[in-house]
């Protein structure tokens, strides 16, 4: 960053506090940004990152203190104040509307989707330029409510660069790439904040944050408690700021795998919209092994995860549950056999947004646990709720608050402790750790690990490498359907995964969508 570059203060925050009722999301913090700059914000799950984010865009307004963009203050709670100054936000939750195609949502609020100068064409070609160009792939005609989570995410960073924006804010932007895809967009990134782009970054991914950022800011409990220049420090130190103490991750060693416990053979699936289904797909899941599957978002992590909840049925193939073939597939089955599910969509399917937090930690388990003759054991399940948050410290002031207003990352850890208070025969993990904390992480690593160790298979779905090579006994790729080989832990390079994930070596091997040996 140059002299003049760095002269030039494109964001000031001066004191901004926010409060949601008892709770303090934001305590009197101040920053500055510069043209051409990327700062790295840091901070557990509910550390206040996000509110802060949406307090500078404008969808919530400070109890205290202001926000200055290029030299004039924000009006307080004004989006469109925002996006006019130049500020392009990629939420980690996203803002999309499900009914709409992409290119509507992309060019929504900009243009009016009925406006005589709309040209859709035109829009189109420029986002198809973009998704080329910073590597989001995405079809511009595709409906939302169709796409996974993670080509909604690609939407999200299409919207901000699709704007001209010349302050960034990107919550977890890499969340769903591969270590290329992320890279790539790095490179892209890298190019535009030479130009002047400035960048705010929120992630967990610390080696990301090493590599993109010139300095990091650190919140914790909603308050500013350090702030380093990015060359000066390291993962270990930033890891220690953020929670406040030393932090280390699980040492999980390799275990030996017991007997199947659910099998999959030559499995199809129908294609779903955009999505593919599973094609020939033979699995084994075993007793005390976490199988890990990599890939990018939308090759068929979405079809295998709704097969193994119950909520979709083989076309084809084979499946035994126990050693035998089950009847009548559906989600309570699924549940009455052990099978217990960490979603991927915390907020579609994984919550719901209007419940407390005892209403939501039932959910899949008040029929049998917390009723009797029709009758709820509130009592009972109060308790249970009030068991989840202090075990897997949800933070929160309590079991009676409604599940929408916890960060994403406490809604998370809600959600793992109701599944492993469970003690499934089977765990059915998709995105587990997505936007949670260094801290959170690694005790769900932990959980998961201790499941494994008393007997229980782990399917680890994940488009985290550093993740899946970390945790899983066994790694298969999935790319358009198609699964890979099984790659024992420690027998595959980052780099080779992420040619398989990039469907480089099913073709290599001659692994074509009629089944794993069809060619």
């Amino acid at each position: 960053m140059s002299t003049t570059q760095k002269a030039q203060v494109v964001l000031r925050l001066q004191g901004v506090t926010k409060r949601f009722g008892p709770v303090t999301a934001n305590e009197n913090v101040s920053f500055d940004l510069h043209r051409g700059e990327v700062i790295a914000l840091l901070g557990e799950n509910g550390a206040g990152k996000t509110t802060l984010m949406n307090i500078l865009f404008g969808q919530y307004t400070a109890d205290a203190g202001s926000v200055e963009l290029f030299g004039v203050p924000l009006p307080p709670g004004a989006p469109r104040a925002a996006l006019d100054a130049g500020v392009g936000m990629v939420h980690q939750h996203f803002t999309l509307a499900d009914n709409l195609a992409v290119w509507e949502n992309i060019v929504l609020g900009v243009d009016h989707l009925t406006a005589p100068s709309l040209k859709p064409r035109e829009v189109k070609a420029r986002i198809r330029d973009l998704s080329q160009r910073f590597h989001l792939k995405v079809d511009p005609d595709a409906r939302v409510g169709q796409l996974t989570v993670g080509e909604r995410q690609r939407v999200e960073i299409l919207k901000a660069l699709y704007r001209d924006a010349r302050i960034l804010i990107l919550d977890e932007p890499t969340a769903v790439l591969t270590p290329q895809e992320a890279e790539a967009l790095f490179a892209t990134l890298r190019e535009a904040i030479a130009s002047g782009l400035a960048v705010i970054f929120i992630s967990h991914k610390l080696h990301e944050v090493m590599s993109i950022s010139h300095r990091v800011i650190v919140l914790r409990h909603g308050k500013l408690v350090a702030e380093r220049a990015t060359d000066t420090t390291n993962r270990e130190e930033l890891a220690a700021l953020m929670v406040g103490a030393e932090v280390s991750a699980p040492t999980i060693a390799a275990s030996p795998p017991g007997a199947p416990l659910l099998s999959l053979r030559a499995v199809s699936t129908p294609d779903q919209g955009a999505a593919p289904g599973l094609k020939a797909l033979d699995l084994d899941l075993c007793a005390g092994q976490i199988t890990g599957l990599a890939g990018v978002s939308g090759n068929g992590q979405a079809a295998l995860s709704d097969l193994l909840s119950g909520l979709i049925r083989p076309a084809n193939g084979e499946m035994q549950l126990h050693g035998t073939t089950p009847h009548r597939w559906s989600p309570r089955t699924a549940i009455a056999n052990g099978i217990a599910r960490i979603p991927e969509d915390r907020h579609k399917t994984g919550t719901i947004a209007d419940f407390d937090l005892t209403e939501n930690a039932i959910l899949e388990t008040y029929a049998t646990r917390f009723s009797r003759r029709g009758w709820m054991n509130w009592p009972k399940a109060r308790a249970f709720a009030e068991s989840l948050i202090k075990t897997y410290d949800v933070r929160c002031p309590g079991p009676d608050i409604r599940i929408r207003l916890l960060s994403g990352g406490n809604m998370q850890k809600l959600i793992l402790g109701r599944v492993l208070e469970e003690a499934p025969d089977i765990i059915l993990a998709n995105q587990p750790v997505r936007g949670l904390d260094i801290g959170a992480v690694n005790y769900v690593h932990s959980m998961l690990a201790q499941a494994r160790d008393r007997g229980a298979a782990v399917l680890l779905i994940s488009e985290d490498l550093d993740e899946i090579m970390r945790l899983s006994d066994v790694t298969h790729v999935i790319s358009e359907g198609r699964l890979s080989p099984a790659f024992a832990r420690g027998t595959m390079r980052p780099e080779e995964l992420g040619s398989w994930m990039a469907g480089h070596g099913f073709d290599s091997h001659g692994i074509t969508p009629g089944g794993p040996d069809a060619a």
